[in-house]
């Protein structure tokens, strides 16, 4: 609650203040597209679901060091994790469970089919250009575990014109960042980009001696991750384009599990995908795509080795028919899910076909969208679901909306087939969604608020054996309860002469109705706030990140305390080429907690230096 947490209530109170609040973006929200909320390329202007996207330049100014960092500044999204950036780590978004919601890279979706949701720690930063977050159930387009939202990565890419960059950085704790990368375009019509990088870092100790005999261990826990990417395309004539995406990396990190041994582990991702774009008719645009990605996890501790892998192969043909400025869309899909671990009954595999279809209409002062999807799993059989939104133009910068959408959570393989753990019987989650909202845009000030419900039933949740089929010892997991995601989401930003402001609100109560508890490590108030000052090619910039009170556990017994943290950041362009980036973060050296028990990063500092960005 907010008396518990005086740095929130105080991040509150300034926000307040702005009568027009403000934003750090440079380019003109008019222009930007948005490709993820209805799979084709829109202005973000006329999109009906909430939404965020963060540009190349906006991630580099960042000096984030993980994709898990970058986000947690976004409205709407909270994260934990068990130490530094490459530690385990997940993505509350809107209060939805990191398995709750769905990433892709390049339109290819990942993850672990065995705990679920993306890997986050394996996906590297240092190769991605833009992100797009969508906001509240897309299951009716993109199928199983889109309830809380989707978040779309993309590598980086060439464009018009051939460049070299290089970027070099060295922070704290021995922190070395390097990246290289070569991008350009030939008289016909050929592209390419292929980008290297490599980062490092000794660490600190991730846990704490209150973690207790069996997890605490004094050392340093660091990481080493490589990592490389690229992109080949051929526009063979004017109606057909052909190419192929790849990105690889590979995580070696130190974590704790006691104090007598060095526990280790490693984690590989692995993501291809190959694509033909044609355009059949003048106003029938059609792709086909073949994708592959693997999801490795190893680790060597005090209790013994383990791994579980998870591979998804699957191709996707859709359709998009254009009548004026509507769209007919068809989409067509399949995805093969292989699990391989070193605990037998866990193997396995699962495949779904899916069939959807959507209508997005922009007639005058009116927008809609309707969408459905048929998904048949091998595993968890036949699941429909979908979406309807309207959105009415009250002037060309102020627009109202209003969507209801339902979805669904496949159980994962943890869940299902885990010794002492999973159930076999174990069904998918349900939800359904409605949700209201105003926008603001005249291209020098934003401003959103949009309230959500979103209610889930056949939570799948551990309970004690007598929920239990019978053999189990302890307890499992079953689907018993009911929850609720339910909250206020903010944003607002603008620009005063050489200052830029910004500032996120959420006020939110992610709760589980069986119970009556908090769900595990969210708040019911998290906010953002931030200010840049330009003084030609020189930038100045303050953050503020701020946390009301979570529990770490269902039962909600272990708190974890309110934080607020204030970064300073510093960015410098000179010659034609080069920009110098530098950061202090966590200025106050706050000691606070994203899990009981388990470090975060104090007070430190990062200097980079960049040649040829654009």
């Amino acid at each position: 609650m907010i008396q518990h947490f005086k740095p929130l209530s105080l991040g509150l109170a300034i926000a307040a203040c702005f009568s027009t609040p403000v934003s750090a973006q440079n380019t003109n929200s008019q222009d930007q597209v948005l490709i993820t909320a209805t799979r084709q390329v829109q202005l973000a202007k006329d999109v009906l679901a909430d939404n965020v996207v963060l540009t190349a330049e906006q991630i580099l100014r960042s000096g984030a060091t993980s994709i898990v960092d970058l986000l947690q500044q976004q409205r709407g999204i909270e994260i934990s994790r068990t130490g530094g950036a490459g530690s385990v780590s997940s993505v509350f978004i809107r209060g939805a469970a990191n398995a709750q919601s769905v990433v892709f890279v390049d339109g290819v979706r990942i993850g672990s089919s065995t705990t679920g949701g993306a890997t986050w720690s394996s996906i590297p930063l240092s190769q991605i250009e833009r992100i797009e977050i969508v906001y509240g159930p897309l299951s009716s387009l993109y199928g199983a575990d889109a309830m809380g939202g989707v978040i779309q990565l993309f590598t980086k890419k060439s464009g018009p014109q051939s460049r070299t960059s290089l970027n070099f950085g060295m922070g704290s704790n021995h922190l070395r960042k390097f990246e290289a990368g070569v991008f350009g375009s030939s008289a016909n019509d050929f592209q390419y980009s292929l980008n290297t990088a490599k980062e490092s870092t000794d660490g600190f100790s991730a846990s704490k001696p209150g973690a207790g005999a069996y997890t605490y261990n004094a050392d340093k826990d660091g990481y080493t991750q490589k990592s490389f990417n690229g992109n080949l395309s051929w526009k063979l004539n004017q109606e057909l384009t052909v190419g192929v995406n790849f990105v690889q990396s590979t995580l070696d990190v130190d974590f704790d599990a006691g104090p007598s041994y060095r526990d280790r582990g490693q984690q590989k991702f692995d993501n291809v995908a190959t694509f033909a774009k044609a355009k059949l008719a003048q106003n029938w645009n059609s792709s086909l795509q073949f994708s592959r990605n693997t999801d490795r996890v190893f680790s060597d501790a005090s209790y013994g080795k383990s791994n579980a892998d998870t591979a998804q192969r699957g191709w996707t043909w859709q359709n998009d028919v254009s009548f004026g400025k509507d769209v007919l869309q068809f989409v067509a899909e399949k995805r093969e899910e292989d699990v391989r671990t070193n605990t037998a009954s866990m193997n396995g595999k699962r495949d779904t076909q899916s069939y959807a279809a959507a209508y997005v209409m922009k007639q005058d002062a009116h927008l809609a969208s309707v969408s459905a999807r048929i998904d048949d799993s091998s595993q968890y059989g036949k699941h429909n679901t979908g979406s309807i939104a309207y959105g009415y133009k009250l002037s060309d910068a102020l627009r109202v909306n209003a969507s209801y959408g339902t979805s669904f959570r496949a159980p994962t393989f943890n869940e299902l087939y885990y010794p002492g753990y999973g159930v076999k019987s174990n069904k998918p989650e349900l939800g359904k969604n409605a949700e209201i909202g105003v926008f603001y845009d005249d291209s020098l000030v934003q401003l959103s608020a949009v309230y959500y419900q979103n209610k889930i039933t056949d939570l799948l949740t551990y309970t004690d054996k007598t929920h239990c089929p019978v053999g189990y010892t302890y307890g499992c997991a079953v689907n018993i309860n009911k929850g609720t995601l339910s909250g206020l989401t903010m944003g607002a930003s603008t620009r005063l002469g050489a200052w830029n402001l910004r500032t996120t609100i959420d006020i939110q109560d992610p709760r589980d109705d069986t119970t009556d508890k908090s769900l595990a490590r969210r708040a019911k108030q998290h906010a953002s706030f931030g200010v840049d000052y330009h003084i030609d090619d020189l930038t100045f910039g303050i953050e503020n990140v701020l946390s009301g009170e979570r529990f770490d556990d269902a039962a909600n017994k272990n708190r974890l305390g309110g934080y607020g943290v204030v970064n300073l950041v510093t960015t410098y362009k000179f010659g034609t080429n080069w920009s110098l980036l530098a950061r202090w973060n966590n200025i106050g050296n706050k000691d606070y907690e994203l899990a009981k028990n388990y470090r975060t990063p104090g007070s430190n500092v990062y200097v980079g230096l960049s040649y040829g960005f654009k």
